[in-house]
């Protein structure tokens, strides 16, 4: 068994600094105990240092290194009677038989956590899992272009929410969605996961752009229908869906509601791919109903297509300024879409400190 326990790596809510001295910590105590008694007079005691070295053990350290903590705490408890020559005496025994009780209820709570870190890692595998299912990573090159993609969730060891991103190379070009689902928890999911498939197989059948946001629509209103609404199902979606034809340096857009996805150009400049007309999310389509119509930009070489959802666009720092994707990015150019998406992921959590309070999809295309 390891000496240093999974502790923090399953709960990531730790520091590493703050992990390595709470492992530090149990020897510190006993230590701390030891000088306390050498320095005051023998009527006060050192028990408690030495009754807490075990407790601090039992959740950071194995099961054996919490029993030698134990041990070391319980003869450290009597040598310090021993200093003053005392024998056996009903003091004595008592506190280091405290301390060794201590110790024994210390070993327990060891294996309550070990058992409950092996639910955990066993919860995070699944998630893993569900998350590569769900939201496979796409490959780093597709059809000539240059692909990165990263999801962070705004709530510790969660790997999937209500956000959603998905690359399909099809015969019509290489085809793109970034979504936002309305909504949190397993409804979200679900929505993803309806989302996700319905634009994997419209995207190769159909010969439009348009034509997949509506496979989409229809996707969501059938699940919404199957579900008996939006109280049992997360029903609409904000989207934005791309559309990169082989070899024709352009790139159409379809916009539902969502933010507008930046192009950054290979001069340094960044340019927000609005649309001319604004239009309702997926799975609305009941409160009105028109055409979808993609819009065509120039996509020179060199140029890189960042499509977000608002987890970036929105995330505020403590004066509840929102950060500015394009401003931020102004002016400086990446050579690959990964070292972009680290420079945003990085960025965000220097906004918030550590903050943030939705999750975040990123999804960025370069053309070489």
């Amino acid at each position: 068994m390891d000496h240093e326990r999974p502790y923090a790596r399953a709960g990531g809510r730790l520091s590493r600094d703050a992990v390595a001295f709470l492992r530090v910590l149990p020897a510190l105590l006993i230590l701390g105990g030891i000088l306390y008694d050498s320095v005051t007079p023998k009527d006060f005691t050192a028990a408690p240092f030495f009754t807490a070295a075990p407790l601090v053990a039992a959740p950071v350290l194995s099961l054996a290194a919490t029993a030698v903590t134990g041990v070391v705490a319980t003869l450290a408890t009597y040598g310090v009677h021993v200093r003053y020559g005392w024998g056996p005496d009903a003091d004595t025994l008592t506190e280091a038989v405290t301390v060794a009780t201590v110790a024994l209820l210390a070993a327990g709570v060891n294996r309550v956590v070990a058992r409950g870190d092996a639910r955990l890692a066993s919860t995070r595998e699944i998630a893993e899992a569900a998350q590569r299912a769900v939201l496979p990573e796409p490959a780093e090159r597709i059809a000539g272009f240059d692909i990165a993609a990263r999801y962070e969730a705004a709530q510790a060891d969660a790997f999937i929410g209500g956000d959603l991103y998905a690359v399909q190379d099809t015969p019509y070009g290489v085809r793109l969605v970034v979504g936002d689902v309305r909504g949190k928890g397993m409804g979200a999911v679900a929505a993803v996961a309806v989302v996700i498939g319905a634009f994997r197989e419209a995207a190769e059948q159909e010969p439009t752009l348009e034509a997949v946001a509506g496979r989409l629509e229809r996707a969501l209103a059938r699940e919404g229908a199957r579900r008996a609404g939006l109280d049992a199902f997360e029903g609409f979606t904000t989207a934005v869906l791309a559309e990169l034809p082989h070899g024709d340096g352009v790139v159409r857009l379809v916009n539902r509601g969502h933010p507008p996805p930046l192009l950054l150009c290979p001069d340094g400049s960044v340019r927000t791919l609005r649309s001319s007309e604004p239009a309702l999310p997926l799975g609305m389509g009941e409160l009105g109903v028109w055409p979808d119509r993609a819009e065509e930009t120039k996509f020179p070489g060199g140029a890189t297509l960042l499509l977000y959802t608002d987890g970036l666009s929105e995330a505020r720092d403590g004066h509840g300024e929102f950060y500015d994707p394009a401003a931020r990015l102004a002016g400086r150019v990446f050579r690959e879409p990964g070292a972009l998406l680290d420079t945003l992921t990085r960025g965000v959590r220097r906004h918030t400190g550590d903050g943030t309070t939705d999750d975040m999809a990123l999804l960025a295309v370069r053309r070489p």
